[in-house]
């Protein structure tokens, strides 16, 4: 059956910003579980293939110097930090850095142009760009797409950090070894339907000038700042508001890959590896409900109202402002029906009624 929205005004506060709740029949049998990108029968049979084929992953040297290096240098930041050499402002400084560039990824690169859950205009979009590029997890382009076919893909050969190939390799691994020929197959057949992506000007700018503003966002500036106005030494900028406040952030993205597709409960799907990881959702501020996000991945919450969702609330507050517009959202129905049906029975026996006040 096709898919069914309606638009719902929130009430109880000075919001007018509608929000799209989708409702979708499904039918299936009580040992399915669906997928919101549902594979095409073609693929299917590629996957068939690649999955009997015989591959062995080479290491990726100079990644993998990379990623020892920086957690190496990231070990003696800490240290730096336990003994006191580090100045307490700039410690302020990169945790402060840490959460608020985060939010350029899970409101921006995931929750935006990798699943179009919301819109967003101009100005919101480029402060997005800008916050990712914080980040230095590679452009907007290569993420999302990375990010799509895992999702079209999850828990099979063509899955780019396949959780079947252990803590790992889902973790870290994947960066430093050759990917399996299936997941470059469908990086390539994903990237003729996401033109969506290249078509915005500030997704098509960022990839272009990435090197220049990565140098300039993710080194220059978080060195410079603890330097030039509370007098930090530049190693200890270095180490720590770069290579520490850098590598912390790409471990808390990581744990959503490995921790969060691997502990927790599956309140709405029991079939599939995703859960709910309160612990990674504090870190990755709202990205831990990832059962509820495989299952309803076109949700610009990630979780239901209630849950621990700091990004939500971000998205929320640039909607009051009319920059965040068209946010899409499951109803509780659909829920409720999803859960009892799939999950794991830990949802609870009270049906939640549809949200009202998204700010109290």
């Amino acid at each position: 059956m096709a898919p069914t929205a309606q638009k719902v005004k929130l009430i109880g506060s000075e919001f007018d910003q509608d929000i799209e709740f989708i409702d979708k029949s499904h039918k299936l049998d009580d040992g399915e579980h669906d997928i919101s990108d549902e594979r095409k029968s073609e693929s299917n049979i590629d996957l068939a293939k690649y999955e009997a084929m015989k591959f062995t992953p080479r290491i990726r040297w100079p990644d993998l110097i990379v990623q020892v290096t920086l957690h190496l240098v990231t070990i003696y930041g800490i240290y730096l930090i336990l003994i006191g050499e580090v100045m307490f402002f700039t410690i302020v400084f990169v945790f402060a850095t840490i959460y608020t560039s985060g939010l350029g990824i899970t409101a921006g690169v995931h929750r935006l142009w990798s699943h179009r859950s919301y819109r967003a205009t101009l100005p919101l979009r480029i402060l997005l760009a800008i916050l990712f590029t914080v980040t230095g997890q590679r452009d907007i382009y290569t993420w999302a797409l990375d990010h799509r076919v895992h999702h079209k893909y999850t828990e099979t050969v063509a899955d780019p950090h396949d959780v079947r190939r252990g803590f790992w390799f889902a973790h870290v691994g994947w960066l430093v070894l050759t990917p399996h020929p299936a997941v470059e197959n469908r990086r390539a057949a994903l990237k003729k339907t996401s033109v969506d992506l290249i078509d915005d000007p500030v997704v098509r700018y960022q990839k272009l000038f990435f090197i220049p503003l990565f140098l300039l966002l993710n080194v220059l500036i978080p060195v410079g700042i603890p330097m030039y106005f509370w007098g930090e030494t530049l190693k200890n900028s270095f180490v720590v508001s770069f290579v520490t406040r850098f590598t912390v952030t790409l471990n808390i993205a990581f744990s959503v890959n490995s921790f969060a597709h691997l502990y927790g409960n599956k309140p709405y799907d029991r079939f599939i590896k995703p859960a709910e990881n309160p612990m990674v959702s504090l870190a990755a501020l709202g990205e831990g409900w990832h059962n509820y996000h495989h299952v309803f991945p076109w949700d610009y919450r990630t979780s239901e109202l209630g849950r621990l969702n700091f990004s939500t609330k971000v998205i929320d507050a640039f909607a009051r402002i009319g920059w965040a517009y068209d946010l899409k959202a499951a109803t509780t129905t659909m829920i409720v029906k999803r859960s009892n049906r799939n999950g794991d029975g830990t949802y609870g026996d009270v049906e939640q009624s549809e949200p009202v006040n998204i700010f109290k």
